[in-house]
């Protein structure tokens, strides 16, 4: 599908990685991404929501139900689906493959 082939955008990757582990709400999304990267990404509102509704489009993510009735009704989550997650698995595997090369060209210290 159109824009969702690796590589993936940075936002589109980081919101998969986070939804590998659990469905989030769009607030939790941009916490955990933070979390990841040490604050390193930080997916601004109009960022974040725009690549969610292209990721539901495109069947990357799904809206599901609120993992409890705790949660704000109002809040919409979200979880990764099958085709998600062989896309983030594909493009992890990518970037594994370039640290790999760099590692091998003495840019990054081995991994021993």
């Amino acid at each position: 599908m159109p824009g969702h082939e690796t590589p993936l955008r940075p936002a589109v990757f980081h919101i998969l990685l986070a939804l590998a582990g659990t469905a989030l709400h769009g607030l939790g999304i941009a916490e955990a991404v933070a979390e990841a990267t040490t604050g390193s990404v930080k997916l601004g509102p109009g960022t974040l929501y725009r690549s969610l509704k292209e990721m539901a489009r495109d069947g990357l993510i799904s809206e599901v139900q609120a993992p409890s009735e705790s949660e704000d009704p109002r809040r919409r989550f979200y979880d990764i689906t099958k085709r998600g997650r062989a896309l983030v698995q594909a493009e992890a595997e990518r970037l594994a493959r370039i640290v790999d090369v760099a590692r091998e060209n003495r840019v990054l210290p081995s991994a021993s």
